[in-house]
């Protein structure tokens, strides 16, 4: 007999996906530390777009659509995560600009069940000579789209 891997839940919106807390990202509380939540959301959003094709690998000029930058950032922490093992970063796009997006985030329990904390990133697109936004690729619109919240 063979274990297979457990479903992701379904989703009115969005991906889960799963994320690791290490015993080393909890504080001296015993805490998950709070710089720590924006870092394992920002490794989920990474894995979610070279699962479409849009990945950083050295070059910027080549990074397309990846050559992206952060303006804005909040987080709002709602329940504290106690010990390490599996969670789960819900992800969806609340706006698709030409040039920007906003995308929010539930930082959670690996059946996406219990909310840990939420938040929302604003990213703008860069021209990687020039450092200044310019449009998503179709391709990336594309792939965007499907994760747009129905209410959004």
């Amino acid at each position: 007999m063979t274990a297979e891997a457990p479903l992701a839940p379904a989703l009115p919106y969005g991906r889960l996906i799963p994320v690791t807390v290490h015993f080393d990202d909890l504080d001296a509380l015993g805490l998950l530390h709070n710089a720590r939540y924006p870092l394992l959301v920002e490794r989920a959003w990474t894995e979610l777009w070279n699962d479409n094709g849009v990945r950083f690998e050295g070059d910027w000029a080549a990074a397309g659509d990846a050559c992206n930058a952060v303006r804005e950032l909040r987080v709002t922490y709602e329940a504290p995560v106690t010990r390490p093992g599996t969670y789960a970063v819900h992800l969806w796009l609340d706006r698709l600009g030409t040039t920007g997006l906003t995308y929010g985030f539930r930082f959670c329990s690996q059946d996406g069940a219990v909310t840990y904390a939420r938040g929302s990133r604003v990213l703008v697109r860069l021209d990687a000579a020039t450092l200044r936004p310019a449009p998503w690729s179709g391709t990336f619109r594309d792939a965007a789209r499907e994760l747009l919240r129905p209410d959004a």
